[in-house]
């Protein structure tokens, strides 16, 4: 297995124990990097796990758009986690090209998840690859916005 390939395995980890628990997955793997028994972590996994927990509420509203006919209440964890880390990748990593995010998605979901998960999450994220780039630029208009937005408020309350 690669390095990336763990890198996404240790995220899968964390975004699954996070959500499990209710927690915030960067504070879950903030307090996994503390602890003195921790097993080294890289810069992927941080990346993956920062990533996804920084954009979850766009993936997720990405996520029950395209996954036709089912909520994310009703996702196993494991897949949600996976689909959530492939979404990711797919949509805002831009040294992944999206055949090997969707493979490295339905290799976590083989080892991890049912029978009928890769399926599943190759059908969901293949959807949502052959719209990637019109996605990337709506999300990334989106956050010209918001920024746009932020900006005029933080001058305006400082007027």
């Amino acid at each position: 297995m690669g390095s990336r390939s763990k890198a996404r395995k240790r995220a899968v980890d964390v975004l699954y124990e996070a959500d499990l628990r209710g927690l915030d997955a960067v504070t879950l793997l903030s307090e996994r990097l503390a602890a003195p028994e921790a097993a080294p972590v890289g810069d992927y996994t941080v990346t993956l796990v920062e990533g996804v927990a920084g954009n979850r509420q766009r993936i997720d509203d990405v996520l029950v758009e395209h996954a036709e006919g089912w909520t994310l209440a009703r996702m196993p964890t494991v897949d949600r986690a996976v689909l959530r880390l492939g979404l990711y990748e797919l949509l805002w990593s831009e040294d992944v090209p999206p055949a090997v995010a969707i493979d490295e998605a339905v290799e976590l979901v083989k080892a991890l998840s049912t029978d009928d998960s890769p399926r599943f999450v190759n059908g969901v994220l293949g959807r949502i690859a052959g719209i990637s780039e019109r996605l990337r630029t709506s999300i990334r208009n989106l956050e010209a916005a918001e920024a746009a937005a932020k900006e005029r408020a933080e001058s305006d309350a400082q007027s």
